[in-house]
């Protein structure tokens, strides 16, 4: 019996005409097929229009067939990603990855060394300046007759005792060098309340027991321009000294200062008189002279003796320029109002001292130097 014709339901394609692309087979039943894009190309034919690449002649195609198998990396190892089981979880936000670390070796060497310190600039070494060649001798003798140290003589007990205040002055220059106090460290200031009271009489006892030091040098300045005496009781020449130097601008310092056949020991006149002599230590050509003294020369000391205190004015600009300033106090003239003054108008230097003179008697009943000419 036959099979009545079935006839598919409406909306869903005929299998015959599905499977032989149309009613008649032709390509005009199969351009049903596919999406509109593909029926339209295919219909219309739009590969006619793109034009065909030449083909690449034989060596180059051989060379980018090489290339492509270099560039292509098989794994057929690896294993399939297979579909989660469960509960799909949406995937977290992916966080910024950390910029890469970099190896040593991706460094360059040059930036990756240290950079080697900076050395500090040294410091300009002073050319020491150069006294003159020349030595006077000193007269022994007259140091003899006024009770002053004699170079080379017999210890006494006047040179022990100013033995004990260099030490004490020594101390305090090198105190001052390592706080870097520059050049005013090595200068010394010897002055007085009044006249007569041993002021240049123990200035020249100190220049004398420092210049015996094996690493020290004195230089013995003549600061008292109204009454110099520091040459003649060493008895040595006159000349031009410290206020010609601050006068005349063109006159090195260096020239004026005296040598003597005591070794280690200079002096430096007062020169000429003035009444401007205060008026010229106060200007800034002072300090550029003093410190041509001493120039290159860290061992070298130099001592002021200056007029007193509370009798010209010298005295008070000097204390300005010095590391140490000593009063002179003589035990059986010198009053109490008297040192407190002299003591107000040296307080420009920072560190003054006092050194008691012409004592005849010791509290404690000590006596210096006896222990030399003591004999069993």
């Amino acid at each position: 019996m036959n099979e009545p014709n079935k006839v598919p339901p409406q909306g869903e394609p005929d299998p015959d005409v599905a499977s032989s692309g149309g009613e008649d087979g032709t390509d005009e039943g199969k351009a049903g097929r596919g999406s509109l894009i593909e029926r339209a190309a295919r219909r219309f034919d739009f590969g006619s229009f793109i034009a065909r690449p030449d083909p690449l002649p034989p060596e180059v195609a051989a060379k980018a067939a090489a290339r492509s198998k270099a560039k292509i990396v098989r794994n057929d190892n690896a294993p399939t990603p297979s579909a989660p089981e469960g509960p799909v979880v949406p995937a977290a936000p992916e966080a910024s990855a950390p910029p890469p670390r970099r190896r040593a070796s991706d460094v360059d060497p040059a930036l990756a060394a240290p950079a080697a310190p900076i050395a500090p600039a040294p410091e300009p070494v002073e050319e020491p300046v150069v006294f003159a060649a020349t030595r006077h001798p000193v007269d022994r003798t007259r140091l003899a007759e006024n009770g002053l140290i004699v170079p080379e003589g017999q210890v006494t007990a006047l040179l022990e005792e100013f033995r004990i205040v260099k030490r004490q002055i020594l101390l305090q220059a090198a105190d001052l060098r390592r706080q870097k106090a520059g050049a005013i460290a090595q200068r010394v200031l010897i002055s007085s309340p009044h006249p007569g009271e041993g002021k240049t009489y123990c200035a020249l006892n100190l220049a004398l027991s420092i210049a015996a030091e094996k690493e020290s040098e004195v230089l013995l300045v003549d600061a008292d321009f109204a009454k110099p005496s520091i040459l003649s009781m060493l008895g040595l020449p006159g000349g031009p000294g410290l206020m010609d130097a601050l006068i005349d601008e063109t006159l090195d310092v260096a020239d004026c200062v005296l040598g003597t056949d005591v070794p280690g020991l200079w002096v430096l006149p007062a020169g000429e008189d003035t009444n401007t002599d205060s008026e010229y230590l106060s200007s800034s050509r002072t300090t550029r002279v003093l410190d041509r003294l001493t120039q290159g020369s860290p061992q070298r000391i130099v001592i002021f003796d200056s007029p007193p205190a509370l009798a010209a004015s010298p005295a008070a600009e000097l204390a300005k320029r010095v590391g140490q300033a000593i009063v002179i106090v003589r035990a059986d003239k010198t009053g109490h109002g008297a040192l407190e003054d002299a003591i107000k108008l040296l307080d420009g230097c920072p560190n003054v001292q006092l050194l008691l003179n012409g004592a005849m008697f010791s509290p404690s009943g000590r006596r210096f130097g006896s222990y030399y000419g003591y004999k069993d």
